[in-house]
């Protein structure tokens, strides 16, 4: 079961804080994070790699992006 945080429409640090926010409460395998710019993009996966995650897919969409990341 996958957990999704919105951050579309948040400017930079939100979108990383809650990401951030949501690995170290998350009790699931993998999380979606909805952002709109290329810079979240960018800031989120760097920042979920740093801890220890994965980025499974990354979709671009007509809101923006969805990223999908997963902890084996």
């Amino acid at each position: 079961m996958s957990e999704t945080i919105d951050a579309r429409g948040l400017s930079c640090p939100e979108p990383v804080l809650l990401t951030l926010e949501a690995i170290k409460k998350s009790g699931s395998a993998e999380i979606e994070i909805l952002v709109d710019t290329d810079t979240s993009k960018e800031n989120v996966m760097r920042a979920a790699q740093s801890m220890g995650w994965q980025i499974l897919e990354v979709n671009e969409e007509s809101s923006g992006y969805k990223i999908k990341i997963g902890k084996e």
